[in-house]
């Protein structure tokens, strides 16, 4: 059974960290968690540490299981806004104790990557995640894959580096810091729902969603290019949803492409029915961003931000 473990055991297992010429400061929570355990309030202790140490340190590596990773790291890119200094997360496939694992380079190179600047300044200011030679953005990336080491994809946006026997960054694709001075958000309302679309879906199963206690949004994961079954139940209850103030957002089940309400047919109807659309953002980032807004503004000024790019997650218009 694989379980986490402190920093003090990767020293161990990887003395090259000694000889770096980097001054490396070690937070560990008490008891470190897997990463399914993961909850908004390990988000906040997160960004309160980076927000906390943003102006001594000259970057931010974050060791984290990969199950949920693109989750916390798009939670954190929402809740730093004006971060000046890279926030990298990393992990591995294997244990740094097996004599395969791909912890090594992943920590390694995501140190380099924290520590990087170029004419003074830091190369990549935003929150990332590092993994199997690639820096995504991080509210950009989504797990895909379990067995092998390439185990992140950012289908709709360009890496911003890759790393060889150098590394190559992608300055078009790096974005500045999002507002001039750094800020911490961080209060999250969690009373949101993945309805995740399939043939044979059932009424019954919808209103039961719809009907949780509380429930405040909905990201409907659609067909293709955002599209949904246009049977006459499913329209009225998405309506029925909408009248009683529940917040429907578009999110594409494929992982490349974007939501384009009203391109098909099995679609108008969404748009019709005032369903926003998430365009080319992940799921990850959709949950997140959600909660975010929700918790920091409530529906009414989430309606609005969710249409606008708070840190580089979507490509507004291009839907």
């Amino acid at each position: 059974v694989l379980v986490p473990f402190d920093f003090s055991l990767i020293l161990e297992h990887l003395p090259t960290l000694r000889s770096l010429a980097l001054e490396l400061s070690v937070i560990s929570f008490q008891k470190p968690i897997d990463s399914s355990n993961i909850n908004p309030e390990h988000w906040r202790m997160l960004a309160q540490i980076v927000y906390d140490n943003h102006a001594t340190q000259d970057g931010f590596v974050i060791l984290h299981g990969t199950d949920t990773m693109a989750f916390t790291a798009s939670a954190l890119s929402f809740m730093l806004p004006g971060l000046a200094k890279p926030v990298i997360f990393t992990g591995a496939q294997l244990p740094i104790s097996e004599p395969r694992s791909d912890a090594r380079e992943n920590l390694i190179t995501a140190l380099e990557l924290a520590a990087a600047q170029k004419d003074g300044r830091p190369r990549v200011p935003e929150v990332c995640i590092y993994f199997d030679y690639a820096l995504l953005r991080g509210n950009r990336s989504r797990k895909v894959e379990s067995q092998h080491f390439d185990a992140f994809e950012s289908e709709n946006y360009p890496p911003l580096a890759k790393a060889g026997v150098s590394i190559d960054y992608d300055d078009n694709a790096i974005g500045p810091a999002w507002q001039p001075a750094l800020s911490l958000l961080n209060r999250f309302d969690p009373h949101v729902a993945v309805l995740k679309l399939f043939p044979g879906l059932q009424p019954s199963v919808i209103r039961a969603v719809m009907g949780a206690e509380g429930l405040k949004a909905i990201i409907l994961e659609t067909y293709g290019s955002g599209n949904a079954p246009s049977d006459q139940w499913f329209v009225k209850l998405l309506r029925e949803a909408i009248d009683r103030g529940l917040l429907l957002i578009n999110i594409s089940q494929c992982p490349g492409g974007t939501v384009q309400q009203g391109k098909y047919e099995t679609s108008q109807h969404l748009l019709d029915l005032g369903v926003i659309s998430g365009e080319d953002m992940t799921l990850e980032a959709a949950v997140t961003k959600l909660m975010l807004c929700l918790g920091m503004y409530g529906v009414d000024e989430t309606k609005r931000l969710f249409r606008q790019s708070l840190a580089g997650e979507v490509t507004v218009g291009r839907g």
